[in-house]
C-alpha cells in the first residue's frame, strides 16, 4: 500500500493543513431549496474536523462531531440534526462513489459515525460532510487491500500517549509527511489530569473529568490540536484506549484510588468516559458503549500480508498487584478468558504472513533492579506473569508475531523470549514499544541514559531504548518489516524538526529484531 504517492495524494498532503482551516463554499450537493429549509445552526459546527478509521477491504468509518462551542459542551441545540456526507474517488469530488444523510444525535454529542460499505479494496477516497450551509474540511482515507491479496506492502505508524499539558503534538506533522496507510493508536489519547498552572498548554476545566460533559470538553480540546486534526484528516486511525482515557492505572471496575472513588461512582465515571471515547473516535457501531462496558478488541486484515489484533488490556484485567510474588499468581488475567481465547484463535488460524498485536502496555520484561533479583512494572504485562508467559509459549507456533505497544513514554524495542527468567531461552517474537507523542515533554536525554543504560545488562532482550518524543513508522512486505524510530527535537514549540533516530528490521521467519 505504501510507495510513490500519486499526484492527487501528494497534492492532498501539501494542502491538508490549509484545507482544515478553510471551509469550501462551492460544490454543494443539495438543491438550494433543500438548503433553505434547514434550521439555522451556529457557525463553526465543524470545529473538530473530520476523521476516518477501522479500514476494511470494502468499508471505512467516517467521523465528525458538530461542535460550534467545543470546550463548553459543544454548543448545539438539543435536537437531532441531519448531516449530509459524500465520498469520492478524487479530492474535487468529481467522481462520487457514495452519499447519504446521517443523524447527529444530542445523546451522542452530535457526533456522526458513517460506516460506508461497498467500496473498492486498497483504494484512496476523499470525503466530507455538510449541514446548514456549512461544509466540513475534506478528509482522505484508504480501504484495506483485498482479503486474498498476498503481495504489495503496507506502511503504518504507531502512536500513543499525547498529554496536552506536556507539549504540542508536533510528531504528527512529520507523520503526515511520511504518508502512512493507517495509524495505530494504542492508548492515552487524552489525559484526565487536572489543569496545571505551570503547564505549557493548560487543560480546560477546573479539575479531572468525571461527567460526560467534562469528558466531551477534554476530548474536544485535544481535537483542536492542528497537527492531530491534520493527521486524522489524512489517513484512517485504528484506536484503542489505555488508562488515562478514564483514570490512571484503573483495572476492570477498580479505580486507582478506591478509597476516594466508591464503586458506584467509578462505574458512572467509566460510563461517561466510554461514551465520550466513542463519540470522538472513528469506530463502528459495535463499539457503542453499553453503560460501563464497551467492545474494543477487534481484528483487521490487510490482505494475506498482515493481520492486526487490537487488544483491550484495561476492561477485563485483574486488579494491579504490588509485589513480585503476587505478579506470579496464575489466577491473574490481563485480557479475561473470552478475549484471551479470541486472541489465541486469531493467531493460530491466521492466513497472514505477519501477525501483529496492538497492546496498550509492554509485553517484554522490564527489570528495573540493578544486579541480582528483579523488580517489575506491575501495571504492564510483567504484573501478569503467568498469562504473559502462556502467550510467549504460544508464539513459538505463530507465524511472525510482532507486538506493538505504548504507555511507557519511552522507545523500548525488544526481542520477546519464551522465558525471560532464562536469557538463553528461544526468541519467539519482537516488540516495539512506541514513545509518546508529547507525554513527559522534552526529556533530559543524558539523565535518561544515565538511569537506564546500566539496566541493559539486566534486560539483554532490549535492542534499543530512548526517551525522545515521536512515533514509530513501519514498512511491511512479505520479506520483512523495516521500522523507523521517528523523533522530534522539541514538543515545547508548535513546530519541530524531525529525524530518524534508529532503523530496525524484523526478518520474516526469523523471530526477533535487529538494528539495521
Amino acid at each position: 500500500m505504501a510507495g510513490a504517492a500519486s499526484p492527487d495524494r501528494r497534492r492532498f498532503l501539501t494542502t491538508s493543513a490549509a484545507v482544515l482551516s478553510a471551509v469550501a463554499s462551492t460544490q454543494l450537493w443539495l438543491p438550494a431549496t433543500a438548503r433553505a429549509a434547514e434550521p439555522p445552526l451556529p457557525d463553526g459546527v465543524f470545529s473538530l474536523g473530520v476523521a476516518s478509521g477501522d479500514p476494511l477491504p470494502d468499508g471505512i468509518v467516517l467521523w465528525t462531531r458538530l461542535a460550534p462551542d467545543p470546550l463548553n459542551g459543544g454548543g448545539m441545540p438539543d435536537s437531532a440534526v441531519s448531516v449530509e456526507w459524500e465520498i469520492a474517488e478524487d479530492d474535487r469530488f468529481g467522481k462520487h462513489v457514495r452519499r447519504g444523510v446521517a443523524q447527529a444525535l444530542p445523546e451522542y454529542g452530535h457526533s456522526v459515525h458513517v460506516d460506508v460499505r461497498h467500496l473498492r479494496p486498497g483504494r484512496e477516497y476523499w470525503y466530507r460532510f455538510r449541514v446548514g450551509g456549512q461544509i466540513s474540511p475534506t478528509g482522505r482515507t484508504r480501504t484495506a487491500p483485498h482479503r486474498h491479496s498476498s503481495n504489495g506492502n503496507l506502511r503504518f505508524a504507531l502512536a500513543s500517549c499525547q498529554n496536552w499539558q506536556h507539549g504540542y503534538f508536533t510528531p504528527y506533522a512529520d507523520m503526515l509527511a511520511q504518508d502512512p496507510d493507517f495509524v495505530l493508536f494504542v492508548g492515552d489519547y487524552i489525559y484526565e489530569s487536572s489543569p496545571s498552572a505551570t503547564a505549557l498548554r493548560r487543560h480546560e476545566g477546573t479539575g479531572e473529568p468525571y461527567t460526560l460533559v467534562q469528558y466531551r470538553n477534554r476530548y474536544a480540546q485535544y481535537r483542536t490540536d492542528p497537527d492531530l486534526a491534520a493527521m486524522h484528516a489524512a489517513a484512517p486511525f485504528v484506536v484503542t484506549f489505555d488508562d488515562h482515557e478514564v483514570d490512571n492505572d484503573w483495572a476492570g471496575e477498580i479505580p486507582q484510588d478506591p478509597d476516594k472513588q466508591p464503586h458506584d461512582a467509578f462505574v458512572a465515571r467509566l460510563t461517561a468516559a466510554y461514551q465520550a471515547f466513542y463519540e470522538h473516535m472513528p469506530v463502528r457501531a459495535s463499539s457503542i458503549p453499553n453503560g460501563p462496558h464497551i467492545q474494543m478488541y477487534r481484528r483487521f486484515e490487510f490482505g494475506r500480508l498482515a493481520r492486526l489484533n487490537v487488544l483491550d488490556t484495561r476492561q477485563y484485567r485483574s486488579d494491579q498487584v504490588t509485589s513480585q510474588e503476587a505478579a506470579q499468581n496464575p489466577a491473574l488475567t490481563m485480557l479475561g478468558a473470552e478475549q484471551k481465547q479470541w486472541l489465541l484463535d486469531g493467531l493460530h488460524d491466521s492466513p497472514a504472513r505477519w501477525n501483529l498485536i496492538g497492546s496498550q502496555i509492554m509485553m517484554a520484561e522490564t527489570d528495573i533492579l540493578l544486579g541480582a533479583g528483579k523488580q517489575w512494572f506491575y501495571d504492564a504485562w510483567d504484573g501478569y506473569q503467568v498469562e504473559r508467559n502462556q502467550f510467549l509459549a504460544e508464539f513459538e507456533s505463530v507465524r511472525n508475531p510482532v507486538v506493538l505497544s505504548g504507555d511507557r513514554h519511552l522507545t523500548m524495542i525488544s526481542d520477546l523470549r519464551k522465558d525471560f527468567a532464562d536469557p538463553a531461552s528461544d526468541v519467539v517474537g519482537a516488540e516495539f514499544v512506541g514513545t509518546s507523542i508529547s507525554s513527559n515533554g522534552d526529556q533530559d536525554q543524558a539523565a535518561f541514559h544515565a538511569q537506564w543504560d546500566p539496566l541493559m545488562a539486566d534486560n539483554p532482550h532490549w535492542k534499543f531504548i530512548d526517551a525522545h518524543r515521536g512515533y514509530h513508522l513501519f514498512d511491511v512486505d512479505r520479506r520483512g518489516i523495516d521500522a523507523q524510530v521517528r523523533v522530534v527535537d522539541t514538543v515545547r514549540q508548535p513546530t519541530a524538526t524531525a529525524s530518524t533516530l534508529a532503523a530496525l528490521r524484523v526478518e520474516a521467519g526469523r523471530p526477533g529484531v535487529e538494528l539495521a
